[in-house]
């Protein structure tokens, strides 16, 4: 009878960069690997002490410059014996039962890859439901392929896939200062996406007409469980509907400076009245 490990044939990798309030909680869904590769970006906060109380962390260390650059050294140049890579961000828990339905399930089936849910959480207080779909997550290592089409980064394969039931725990407590900073970075990205012509879905047209936020905002507080999940739902439609305004305020930025450029070649002179 064939045995099937999820702890032998699966490593876990997370990317990490002051990471101290999250870190501690993924890597404790995680001692049911073997080996678990973290690779920093140069933390200096209490990231590298934490992560190294866990004695199945491998510690790697590498100055962060694309996501994609990134995650490819963290897959293919640290020594990954496994079969499987299971890509996490370091505020993703891995549910109860994970290794489990590995083991019964996914491996057993010589699948490719799997797509996890995630269930979105607030300091432990659980969301009905997210605007997030499904990743693939799980990959065989010599089927992936890594790309980063826009601000972050994108995994595929090509062969069978599976979908867990399991799901992934996205609870992100690291400070709202931190956040912002995030949202301004990738929003910026996004920006430069949509103004270069790069894009055409429904979404994106929602964006481009500066309507998005008050949309996004309703539909994340209906998804979240509305009042059954209180401050943690309202927290989430909030969190949504400031990001998607960061965007709209760039946009909107850009098509003023555009036409204030235009005015100013249709009429040279003006500068001089």
């Amino acid at each position: 009878m064939v045995t099937f490990s999820a702890a032998n044939q699966i490593a876990p990798v997370i990317l990490t960069y002051n990471e101290g309030p999250n870190i501690g909680r993924t890597l404790d869904s995680l001692r049911w690997a073997r080996a678990v590769v973290v690779v920093d970006s140069g933390s200096t906060d209490a990231t590298e002490r934490i992560a190294r109380g866990f004695s199945n962390v491998r510690w790697h260390v590498r100055p962060f410059d694309t996501h994609l650059a990134q995650w490819s050294y963290a897959v293919f140049q640290t020594g990954i014996e496994s079969e499987y890579v299971l890509a996490l961000d370091a505020d993703m828990q891995v549910s109860t039962g994970f290794s489990e339905e590995a083991e019964s399930s996914f491996l057993p089936g010589d699948f490719d890859g799997a797509f996890l849910r995630f269930e979105y959480g607030y300091y432990g207080h659980h969301l009905l439901g997210s605007l997030c779909p499904p990743q693939l997550r799980l990959f065989r290592r010599s089927r992936v392929k890594i790309t980063q089409p826009h601000h972050s980064q994108e995994f595929s394969v090509a062969g069978r896939l599976y979908k867990f039931q399991s799901t992934l725990i996205h609870d992100d407590q690291k400070s709202i200062e931190r956040w912002l900073s995030s949202q301004f970075a990738y929003q910026s990205l996004i920006e430069k996406i949509l103004m270069n012509g790069g894009r055409k879905r429904i979404r994106d047209l929602l964006r481009l007409s500066g309507i998005m936020p008050p949309l996004i905002g309703a539909l994340a507080y209906v998804k979240a469980g509305g009042p059954l999940r209180g401050a943690a739902a309202a927290r989430y439609a909030y969190e949504r509907s400031v990001a998607e305004g960061v965007l709209t305020i760039m946009l909107m930025d850009s098509r003023l400076k555009k036409n204030g450029a235009d005015l100013k070649l249709d009429n040279p002179h003006s500068d001089q009245e």
